[in-house]
């Protein structure tokens, strides 16, 4: 996903880089040539870089920059910069050979060592990547993240021009797939040294690798366009000859902007969608991005640490909750009730295809139960000594339906825990990030989209120690059932779906976390636009078959 990283957000925006709305150009000629094949979309935000190493999402990147493979339909690896990718026997040593037409924008060859330069860049700890841990397990990776070794070290080598040779510690089930994340693409160095501090502040400071260049991006400004990259390998598979971008900050804006023939694929609030789902027009995405409440654990205030880390208190607090009137009557928007952190439809059993979302599941956890909720409440509380609780909440306010869940959650707690007292503390994204990452909350009102489709993307935040665990949730069984999966059972795919699920049940049973709602996206879209292809996990959105019909 995810993100500021994923955890600050919720609801529509899932980052102003990671869930930028795909929207195509009204016509009103059917004619398909070339000036005719733009389209017109809309963001949520500026773009905050194009430094592959720095950002904090690829929802519109991905369709700018390319790595070894590309995010096809169904969440798959499709072709990308390498002709083919070949694994050892023991899943430790991957091989790729580039195309030899790979080109940068500028028409320079993409070359193996570029690949080999934006990892070690990328990894440094001076260039504090946010993704730096989705190196983890490639050789060295975790010590050079810990700076206890040179990025010089890390597992991959140029054979030559066209062959980049990957060493892993382990077998990464989800290798393939990751590697079509732009995270891992190639980076030009010669220009990097050229362009100097200049480099990525501006679109013309930059060289593309995917089907699209940026133009007229300057850092901060509300408008920007992609442009057909003639220079890319499979060029003439790309039928757009541009994207348009404009930042549109409400959905009431974006609604206008649709109507007026400027946008054609628009966002809905929740009050949008009950107005407008029998439209013609009206269309839904579905995303792996579970909403949940993350409790810390190490809060500062003594008292409330101690509820916060009475299990009956969290299953109380769970149970409190209606997933499904909020998600059907307060929100409206399609979005679901998970069955625990994990997403649904994100990853499937290789042995019979069950969904993990539905393997994970642990009665009365997720469940709407109020006499139970109660029953947990007294018990927690006469084992705190309490008989009242002063709780505050802490949340994103920049989400079209950021004020109805916390409204949803403060009156639903009230009305069900006798004694308890919520106090909201609403604020902007950056801000409530900050506030988390520092543990300067009692509950956040948090989040993750997946990264790629293994239900790890998730499953790796609660792990002891990682730094999107802003809770400090520890449990020994959940991290060795992960260590388990990692490297004993990595290379047999049953074994190590068995102990995630174990895993997974035992967070969920101990609600770690609380998931409040999956999110699915409500939009009105333009029928002219075709060939888009959208994801539940990663890049989402890929344009480079998109074109108008």
């Amino acid at each position: 996903m995810q993100k500021i990283k994923k955890f600050t957000l919720a609801a529509v925006s899932v980052s102003a880089a990671f869930l930028l709305a795909a929207c195509g150009s009204q016509q009103s000629s059917s004619s398909a040539s070339k000036d005719k094949q733009v389209l017109k979309l809309s963001a949520t935000a500026p773009l905050d870089t194009i430094d592959i190493s720095k950002a904090t999402g690829y929802g519109q990147t991905g369709n700018v920059f390319e790595s070894f493979y590309r995010l096809g339909k169904n969440g798959q690896p499709a072709a990308g910069l390498a002709k083919s990718g070949t694994v050892s026997k023991d899943g430790k040593n991957w091989t790729f050979k580039l195309r030899s037409n790979a080109k940068w924008s500028n028409g320079e060859k993409i070359t193996a060592q570029d690949f080999v330069y934006s990892w070690r860049r990328t990894i440094n700890p001076k260039t504090a990547s946010p993704y730096a841990y989705l190196f983890s397990g490639i050789k060295n990776a975790d010590e050079i993240i810990a700076g206890k070794k040179s990025p010089s070290s890390l597992g991959i080598k140029a054979l030559n021009q066209e062959t980049v040779l990957v060493k892993l510690n382990r077998p990464i089930a989800y290798f393939k797939v990751l590697m079509a994340y732009p995270l891992f693409g190639p980076q030009n160095e010669a220009f990097i040294k050229k362009t100097g501090k200049k480099y990525a502040t501006s679109s013309k400071y930059m060289l593309y690798s995917g089907p699209f260049k940026i133009t007229g991006w300057k850092g901060t400004n509300d408008t920007w366009s992609f442009v057909k990259n003639n220079q890319y390998w499979d060029k003439q598979a790309v039928k757009l000859s541009k994207i348009s971008y404009q930042v549109v900050k409400t959905t009431n804006t974006g609604y206008q902007l649709y109507q007026q023939g400027k946008l054609d694929l628009t966002p809905l609030s929740s009050e949008q969608v009950k107005q407008l789902k029998k439209n013609k027009d009206f269309k839904t995405y579905p995303y792996s991005y579970v909403a949940f409440l993350a409790y810390n654990f190490q809060a500062k205030d003594a008292t409330v640490k101690k509820a916060l880390s009475n299990k009956n208190i969290r299953l109380a607090l769970s149970l409190s909750l209606d997933r499904k009137i909020l998600t059907s009557k307060v929100f409206g928007d399609g979005s679901s009730v998970p069955t625990g952190f994990v997403a649904s439809g994100l990853a499937y059993d290789p042995a019979n295809k069950e969904d993990f979302a539905k393997e994970q599941k642990v009665a009365n956890t997720v469940d709407y139960n109020e006499k139970l909720a109660e029953k947990y409440w007294k018990t927690g509380l006469n084992e705190l000594g309490l008989k009242k609780l002063n709780l505050t909440l802490l949340a994103s306010n920049e989400s079209t339906n950021a004020d109805a869940l916390t409204q949803y959650l403060q009156s639903q707690w009230t009305k069900v825990l006798s004694g308890i007292n919520v106090k909201v503390n609403s604020i902007p994204s950056k801000n409530a990030h900050t506030k988390a990452s520092s543990g300067d909350f009692d509950i956040y009102v948090s989040g993750w989209g997946g990264d790629f489709s293994d239900p790890m993307t998730f499953m790796q935040i609660l792990q002891k120690g990682t730094s999107y665990n802003y809770g400090k949730w520890n449990n020994a069984e959940y991290n060795r059932l992960i260590k388990k999966a990692l490297t004993t059972d990595a290379n047999d795919v049953n074994k190590r779906w068995q102990d995630l699920v174990k895993a997974a049940q035992v967070a969920n049973a101990d609600q770690a976390v609380s998931p409040i709602y999956q999110q699915t996206t409500a939009y009105l879209q333009n029928s002219k636009v075709k060939g888009i292809i959208h994801n539940n996990a990663g890049t989402q959105w890929s344009y480079k078959y998109a074109y108008i019909k």
